[in-house]
């Protein structure tokens, strides 16, 4: 108690844990528009604010900051494409070449399918500088394993380091997206999707 004031009574029908997390799922909805455009720079708290229609003091209830926002959001972004990515490989058939095709078109199509997504963790994540360097180097550690996994019971098509192999096509991928975010006319999904999976194979050991 406080003064007479129940600090955790309901408010609205909601308890102040439901409030919070109300909050904070309000604010990660509006950085996910605003931080894709104009872009993580460009957003103010107070534009965030507005946006999800709290004061700035409930931001920093929810958050310690914008950098905090993007962090949550992004590892959201990865925490959702490696569930996706993960569940394709799953239930292709057992060949390096349909893993690899799964996995990759999974990927691309749940990615590109909200153009917000693909920004924050694909521009936004390299514009923030510093930001997001941590949360971006797990996020690429677990997708290397992922690759890793997918091409474990299959022969190395070359004798070097499978793990940096793999970092190396995630790389490619990644740059295939921002191609595809960056350029007009964008190139087809399929086009995209057609030449990660021949960097992959050819890398990891397929025909």
């Amino acid at each position: 108690m406080l003064d007479g004031w129940n600090v955790n009574r309901s408010y609205r029908g909601m308890s102040a844990e439901q409030r919070l997390a109300d909050r904070r799922e309000r604010l990660m909805t509006a950085a996910y528009t605003l931080y894709a455009k104009p872009g993580f720079a460009a957003t103010t708290i107070e534009r965030l604010c507005s946006e999800a229609r709290i004061s700035n003091r409930a931001f920093y209830e929810c958050f310690g900051g914008r950098e905090e926002l993007l962090q949550a959001l992004h590892e959201r972004c990865v925490e959702e494409s490696l569930i996706v990515v993960a569940k394709a490989i799953q239930d292709a058939p057992n060949a390096l070449d349909d893993r690899v095709k799964a996995g990759i078109r999974a990927y691309i199509e749940f990615t590109t399918a909200d153009w917000r997504r693909a920004r924050i963790m694909h521009v936004e994540v390299r514009r923030s500088g510093d930001v997001l360097t941590a949360s971006r180097q797990r996020a690429v550690d677990s997708f290397a394993r992922l690759v890793e996994e997918a091409a474990a019971d299959f022969p190395a098509a070359t004798p070097l380091n499978r793990r940096l192999v793999a970092l190396g096509v995630i790389g490619a991928l990644q740059e295939l997206l921002i191609e595809w975010l960056l350029t007009e006319p964008q190139p087809p999904i399929d086009e995209l999707a057609d030449v990660a999976v021949h960097i992959f194979t050819r890398s990891l050991g397929g025909p």
